[in-house]
């Protein structure tokens, strides 16, 4: 039993560190201000590399292809610099093949210092750090490290009075220049990309920053907020995997019940409790069997994360593409469910696994024998394995197709352990039978529906308008309806026989249930909330015929917003939300449309709701820098993607914050939480924080 539990555990490690591959920090920065005389100091940045990686250098050829090391001071109070950056210890320099150019990096650690001088006696400074590792396997994208340092210095009264008015930044003062920025991140060059934005071939007259703000004397609204006195916003990606792990599990017990894995407890459990004399010893492979299982499926998920990997997986909520894919898997299914064909492994494999598992002896054999029951049972568990596996990869959360096979294993392997530490239970349990059938055929109504879900996302992205609300909750109604009728043994598909005219008691309120859902679909016809719902049915303003009134008006253009919320003078509510953003159909349904927070926003706020996986083009490219490199922008998707990331240093949705109509933070980041009074708060703060003109 050790012997194996330590195999399984070795095998586990070696999958996870191919996911965590991916979301691995091998740099880590620390900062601090050391003062060597009365005014004079220096900001000593340190840099700890893990073994085995190296970090790009100052002084390597940012045109050669990786990501060199970028210091920048986006604020400067109270202070000059002087001189350039100095590390403590020369880069190491070799020619790399792959990029055709001569790279330098350092390995271990290294310390940079920048000089500076003091203006005032009490000084701050910001300091922005982009920087890139690679080891002898694989890269990480450009990381970005934040701090905010003060001081103080011995400066005399007359020295403060000969200061100049305004100490601009290092960026300021390279863009009064007008010259390029050495060493500029995305977030630090704003000024400079928005100056030069109109004068760019590449860029269209559509510019990032408004500039036709006459009230506002110039403001710049992509400017980069301050967060120093906001609330933090909450992380909620605990709570999102707990929801993964539930759902799995459940879809484990649904998967317990099908025709290839429910006759196979019982021959298993006999299987251990006959095969040893020891009842000890047949638990305690009962319990290897349950345990090889999960890591199987365990296994799976991490496969699936590393072979996407973190980006990946967060862009799959949002991808249209993906989303099409997702539907026609799930339609795929559901036919298989509803008896049109099976989906079968080769069964070779489960041939040759088998035949492994006669050959060996001991634990490993019990570990093949799990690994045959998995194969074995493929054509019922792999549309559950793959709407679950859909559906956690959807959530964006790097960890949520391992979570996901951990919960769903974990229900499949719970009976083999339990019955075989109790065996009389083996007695109670429900043999097999057509009920099995009947599970199939409920979980393909299932799957049909949740497959218009993603069709509707990728529907909204692309603008095609073919499952607006109307056409969507009429769909799912017919659905429901005959999934009802189906249970009441009106019909029944060809490949189950006849329809059985006798319902049993669970069948009745099972379909008791889908047709009392049907019914509550019917308002939303005529414009009904439906917030039960409200996370996988298309947004209300979708709907062409609404009989409950229209919601606030919400601008879709980040600057029109602006200049209408200055006319009115009200304070700015700015929503990031995603066609495909499941949390924020739940925060609209549950939060948004609540009658008193409706009331609030609509008499104090101007809405600007801006999709970030909006696929509408815009009328020419525009070519920004991001993380030193330029990107291009070719939909209004991508500009409001990159406005929530450079200005509020943010990419997840749903996010909301309260702007003054110069684009400055009232109030919030608000994530996604379904408290209403929260919520309020959240609004209040920034009703109460707006100072009309």
């Amino acid at each position: 039993m050790r012997k194996l539990t330590f195999s399984l555990l070795i095998l586990l490690t070696m999958v996870c560190n191919m996911a965590m591959a991916q979301i691995m920090t091998p740099v880590k920065w620390s900062a601090k201000v050391d003062m060597t005389g009365d005014a004079e100091g220096q900001v000593v940045l340190t840099a700890a590399i893990s073994n085995g990686w190296h970090m790009y250098s100052l002084d390597c050829d940012p045109n050669a292809g990786p990501q060199i090391l970028e210091i920048t001071f986006p604020k400067l109070d109270g202070v000059e610099l002087k001189g350039k950056l100095v590390p403590n210890k020369p880069s190491h320099k070799q020619y790399d093949e792959m990029f055709g150019a001569e790279l330098a990096w350092w390995t271990q650690g290294v310390t940079v210092t920048q000089k500076f001088k003091a203006t005032k006696p009490s000084f701050n400074i910001d300091v922005m750090v982009v920087c890139s590792a690679c080891n002898d396997e694989n890269c990480i994208p450009p990381s970005r490290s934040q701090f905010s340092l003060s001081g103080s210095a011995k400066i005399s009264a007359q020295a403060v009075k000969e200061e100049p008015k305004e100490n601009k930044s290092q960026n300021d003062q390279v863009a009064d220049k007008k010259e390029p920025m050495e060493s500029a991140t995305g977030e630090a060059e704003i000024a400079e990309v928005a100056q030069e934005l109109s004068s760019t071939d590449s860029v269209s007259a559509d510019t990032l920053a408004v500039s036709t703000a006459p009230s506002s004397a110039g403001a710049d609204l992509w400017a980069p907020v301050s967060f120093k006195d906001a609330e933090a916003a909450e992380d909620f990606s605990t709570t999102s995997l707990w929801y993964i792990f539930f759902t799995c599990f459940l879809g484990g017990l649904v998967a317990l019940f099908t025709p290839c894995v429910w006759p196979m407890i019982p021959m298993t459990v006999s299987f251990f409790l006959k095969k040893g004399k020891d009842r000890a010893k047949s638990i305690a492979d009962a319990c290897t069997y349950g345990l090889s299982i999960i890591v199987i499926y365990v296994a799976l998920g991490l496969l699936i994360t590393g072979i996407f990997g973190a980006s990946s997986l967060n862009a799959l909520s949002t991808s249209a593409v993906c989303n099409i894919i997702f539907f026609l898997l799930l339609v795929v299914f559901a036919i298989s469910f509803f008896g049109a064909f099976e989906i079968k492994l080769p069964s070779s494999w489960s041939n040759k696994m088998d035949a492994t598992a006669e050959k060996t002896t001991g634990l490993l054999s019990i570990f093949f024998m799990a690994f045959t029951l998995t194969l074995v049972s493929f054509s019922c568990t792999g549309p559950i394995i793959g709407t679950l596996l859909v559906e956690a990869a959807s959530q964006g959360d790097l960890w949520g197709p391992a979570i996901g096979m951990l919960g769903f294993s974990t229900a499949l392997a719970l009976p083999f352990m339990l019955f075989a530490m109790f065996p009389t239970m083996l007695q109670a349990a429900p043999s097999s039978g057509g009920w099995m059938n009947t599970l199939k055929v409920v979980l393909g109504f299932v799957e049909l529906a949740l497959s218009l879900k993603f069709l509707s996302v990728a529907d909204l992205a692309y603008g095609w308008h073919i499952l607006d609300r109307e056409a969507f909750l009429a769909l799912w109604i017919i659905m429901f309806f005959l999934l009802g009728l189906y249970l009441l043994g009106q019909f029944n598909f060809a490949h189950y026989g006849k329809a059985d005219s006798s319902v049993g008691v669970v069948r009745f309120f099972l379909a008791l249930c889908s047709l009392s859902f049907t019914v509550y679909l019917i308002p939303g016809l005529w414009g009904a909330p439906l917030k039960g719902v409200s996370a996988f049915v298309p947004p209300l303003f979708t709907q062409d015929f609404n009989l409950y009134g229209e919601g606030f008006h919400e601008y879709d253009d980040f600057e029109e917003g602006m200049k209408a919320a200055r006319e009115a003078g009200k304070p700015v509510l700015v929503d990031f939300s995603g066609f495909g953003c499941v949390n924020c159909r739940k925060m609209e349904g549950a939060v948004l449309d609540e009658a008193n927070v409706k009331a609030m926003i609509e008499e104090n706020f101007t809405v600007i709701k801006l999709m970030v996986d909006e696929k509408k083009n815009l009328p020419e490219p525009i070519t920004v820098k991001e993380y030193g490199k330029d990107m291009t922008l070719y939909t209004y998707g991508d500009r409001w993607s990159y406005l929530q990331r450079y200005k509020f240093n943010a990419n997840a949705q749903p996010y909301y914050v309260i702007l003054n109509d110069d684009g400055e933070l009232l109030s919030g980041p608000y994530t996604y939480d379904e408290n209403v009074a929260r919520f309020s708060s959240f609004l209040e703060k920034g009703i109460k924080g707006y100072k009309k003109p």
